[in-house]
């Protein structure tokens, strides 16, 4: 039996025979690398955002291609952008999680994942102070909404105005009392754009010389934005504040955000800036919010610094040209209604929304290398597409339009949703599916399996599987097959001679939900195989009854 040489021989030598064992090695510590950080950013949740059409994800992939590492959500006294933006991911994690999830609501997930994988989204809001003193509190991303809420209305800001937005709330917390709360709640407390308007050096104003001192040097503050870090020369903001002057003898730390209102800058002149055009540089130990806490607080100023990266602002549009057209993607030069482009347009919608949704970018051509020429009174050709769905589609389809910049051109973006009452039929007789990068005319079966799939979704039942064509053997050729229908005739372009395989899913589709996807629109399989299914001659129960 061997014993065991106790504490202080464990792993010594035991004479001749035993090795002595390597000492454990320690664990390598990461060295710290400068982090590129946005702690003012606004989304559609406060009611000045210019862009109110911009999406959560919008703004996240937007920072991401700014080569950004931290933001921070800080909406005017609400916290109602990042809770938006929150229960919309959950939502779609419940979704995937059932297997309920269609494949437009996946590419969103995934491209949520991708970006988080990357940032550090911290919540906090831009509170209003008496007299219109603003001031940013950011908290670690583990803090419920419903904490941020209650500190919103412990510092007075009325419960009618929660999730208004708006940075104009009467009469609530004083400077000084906002500073306190804040920073007792675990939050980082920044002054913001303290050198310009709402900013507490009240510049231009020639009095409050000690309201001043208070609101720059309390304890509770631990930072000061300004719009100036860039500059040089004794007359900056930083300057001001580095404790040389006897009433200023704290130094503070003077960091740089974009207080941005929108998504990207409409021009060099615009004092509007977008997402990531003012950024500050910090250097961390590892990316979270506990590292950034211990510099923003700590005395350390030469841990940030200015920074303006040359990463150009993301263009969605171009990014879905080099894509190229797909089942969910497509592309129209023009929306008049000279040389058919409207009606192109409204098939597309309608194939959409009765097969897996997708976006039509209207304005620019597919190819990507080729000039967009835009869309011309874009307001008004998005009420004209409007109208146009709402009288030639029965029902209308589920489809949300926007604008979006690309190269200097602004162009018309249609997102379709898979509709629940489907068919949608154009023209009162007229149905349209999707198939690859093409939009046709759906044969007889397929008219049945869209009114059997609609009528599950109403009745609340998980919609019928589409038969899948699987490789088999040589069918017996005694009996030679029927002759094609009227309808299959009408699309002799798609027929084949013989049936290929299915399209597999998506692999993040669970296995179980791959041919329905759980009561989803099912994913529509290549011209070819639903050409000869619509050839077979074995009628589904519905066709035979029907016939």
């Amino acid at each position: 039996m061997t014993t065991d040489p106790g504490p202080a021989r464990r792993g010594r030598s035991r004479g001749a025979t035993v090795a002595a064992k390597p000492p454990a090695a320690k664990p390598k510590r990461s060295s710290p690398q400068w982090r590129r950080m946005d702690l003012h950013l606004h989304t559609p949740g406060s009611n000045d955002y210019q862009e109110p059409n911009i999406t959560y994800l919008d703004i996240l992939r937007q920072a991401s291609a700014r080569g950004l590492d931290i933001i921070a959500i800080t909406d005017h006294n609400t916290v109602a952008g990042y809770a938006a933006m929150q229960k919309e991911v959950e939502q779609l994690l419940w979704l995937e999680s059932r297997g309920r999830i269609d494949p437009l609501e996946q590419r969103q997930l995934d491209e949520y994942r991708r970006v988080l994988d990357k940032l550090l989204v911290l919540p906090g809001f831009e509170f209003t102070a008496t007299f219109g003193f603003h001031i940013l509190g950011i908290f670690p991303p583990e803090t419920p909404v419903s904490y941020l809420e209650h500190l919103l209305l412990t510092l007075r800001v009325p419960p009618a105005l929660l999730r208004e937005g708006s940075s104009t709330v009467g009469a609530t917390s004083d400077v000084l009392t906002a500073y306190h709360v804040i920073n007792e709640a675990g939050g980082l407390v920044i002054a913001a754009h303290v050198n310009s308007g709402n900013g507490v050096m009240m510049r231009g104003l020639d009095f409050g010389g000690q309201t001043r001192v208070a609101y720059t040097q309390d304890p509770n503050v631990h930072a000061l934005e300004v719009t100036d870090l860039e500059k040089r020369g004794n007359q900056t903001t930083r300057r001001f504040f580095d404790g040389s002057k006897p009433e200023y003898p704290r130094p503070m730390r003077c960091i740089q955000g974009s207080d941005a209102h929108r998504l990207i800058r409409e021009s060099a002149a615009s004092p509007y800036l977008g997402v990531g055009d003012r950024i500050t540089e910090i250097l961390l130990e590892d990316l979270s919010f506990d590292a950034l806490a211990r510099v923003i607080r700590g005395n350390d100023h030469s841990l940030t610094r200015p920074w303006r990266g040359t990463a150009k602002a993301v263009d969605f549009v171009q990014l879905a040209r080099e894509e190229g057209e797909s089942l969910v993607q497509a592309f129209h030069p023009s929306i008049s209604q000279r040389g058919g482009h409207l009606d192109a347009i409204l098939r597309d919608i309608g194939a959409m929304a009765n097969t897996n949704g997708g976006t039509l970018y209207i304005g620019v051509p597919a190819d990507p290398k080729a000039k967009p020429e835009g869309v011309r009174e874009t307001p008004k050709a998005i009420e004209t597409l409007r109208a146009a769905i709402a009288k030639r589609f029965s029902p209308e389809p589920p489809a949300q339009i926007d604008s979006l910049p690309t190269q200097g051109a602004t162009v018309v973006r249609v997102t379709v949703m898979p509709g629940a009452d489907a068919p949608y039929a154009l023209d009162s007789n007229l149905f349209y599916v999707r198939d690859e990068t093409e939009t046709t005319l759906a044969v007889r079966d397929e008219i049945v399996q869209l009114v059997e799939r609609g009528l599950a979704r109403r009745a609340g039942q998980p919609a019928p599987v589409v038969p899948v064509a699987t490789p088999a053997a040589p069918p017996p050729q005694a009996a030679p097959p029927p002759a094609p229908r009227e309808e299959t005739r009408r699309r002799s372009s798609r027929s084949a001679a013989s049936t290929p395989a299915e399209k597999p899913p998506p692999t993040s589709t669970p296995p179980t939900a791959a041919a329905g996807w759980n009561g989803r629109a099912p994913a529509w399989r290549s011209s070819k195989a639903r050409s000869a299914t619509a050839r077979s001659t074995t009628p589904c129960a519905t066709c035979a009854a029907a016939t």
